[in-house]
């Protein structure tokens, strides 16, 4: 744990915490947590019946009722086991806007001016007529928000990439952009990190990009602390999103600066596959990546992230060995 608690917005919000007895589902209220592992095995079992059990919660946060533990006195778990991992690429417009202008002064020549104001041009065209790019990750990468980060022993160029992540509280499939917030049940923070130098496949230049070997390394999805019911969470398209490396602010951006929003990432990713509840969708990572400062994460690194309302995240990094 932190120095001091995180916090979180509203009355309360849900975690995964383990104590010398054991590993339990809580219900968070401030500094305390209130031990549900006596009504539901799982916080992904509560999700799995979020409709019935949202209004549960409140009566749960306001009795005195039950086994309550002192947060600090916690080892802090990814909140949820999720079903489905999807992953939102390319979704910033600042940062995909400096990418794309970048590549045409470097491989095209054009002037700073020049590229930029045409990648701006394209982002503007994208929003009107394109599509959002989502590929799968591994549950697999997943660590807590306080827990070590730990490097492979391939790659050298280990980056960040601070996002807001959504859980799926209803099942559905070709869900419209209109109704599409009603299945979010709550939010979470993820750090989806990429290993820069492991992306691309020199030996399958038909195939691309290596999303597995790149992003799916164990602990390279730092997830929490909480879920914090969507109802509580505000405005998910004005968040601001702050990520610093060794204490030195790296990333700070809203997430009105999203290219597609929730809505239409949720409509699109679910014309292709069925979403359920528990399934986990980032949403993608603003502007200030490790390759945009030229710098990349080594051992004693330390990274903290948050995101306005949902808590925060403390990971020191440290190598395999």
């Amino acid at each position: 744990m932190p120095a001091s608690p995180p916090t979180h917005a509203g009355p309360f919000a849900l975690g995964t915490f383990s104590t010398g007895a054991g590993v339990f589902p809580g219900l968070v209220a401030g500094s305390r947590v209130r031990d549900l592992s006596g009504q539901v095995p799982s916080v992904r079992a509560l999700v799995d019946d979020w409709d019935t059990w949202l209004p549960r919660l409140h009566g749960l946060a306001a009795s005195a009722d039950g086994t309550w533990h002192e947060l600090a006195a916690l080892h802090v778990l990814a909140p949820v086991e999720p079903g489905q991992i999807l992953q939102s690429g390319a979704n910033y417009r600042k940062h995909v806007v400096d990418l794309v202008a970048a590549e045409k002064e470097s491989v095209h020549g054009a002037t700073p001016r020049e590229a930029r104001a045409d990648a701006e041009r394209m982002m503007d065209e994208r929003i009107r007529s394109g599509v959002p790019y989502v590929f799968l990750g591994s549950p697999r990468a997943m660590c807590g928000p306080y827990d070590d980060i730990v490097l492979p022993e391939l790659g050298e160029q280990h980056d960040w990439e601070l996002e807001l992540a959504l859980v799926i509280g209803r099942t559905g499939r070709n869900i419209p952009a209109g109704e599409a917030m009603a299945y979010v049940a709550a939010y979470t923070v993820c750090n989806d990190l990429t290993t820069r130098d492991r992306l691309y496949r020199p030996d399958l230049n038909a195939v691309g990009t290596d999303w597995f070997t790149a992003k799916n390394a164990d602990t390279f999805l730092p997830t929490g602390p909480f879920l914090v019911p969507a109802a509580f969470a505000g405005d998910p398209g004005d968040l601001r999103i702050t990520l610093r490396h060794n204490g030195v602010v790296r990333q700070d951006e809203s997430t009105k600066d999203m290219i597609f929003g929730i809505p239409r990432l949720i409509a699109y990713a679910s014309t292709t596959t069925t979403l359920r509840p528990g399934d986990l969708l980032l949403t993608g990572s603003p502007a200030g990546n490790g390759a945009h400062w030229g710098l990349f994460l080594k051992p004693g690194d330390v990274v903290e992230s948050e995101i306005t309302g949902l808590g925060h995240q403390r990971n020191t990094v440290r190598s395999l060995a």
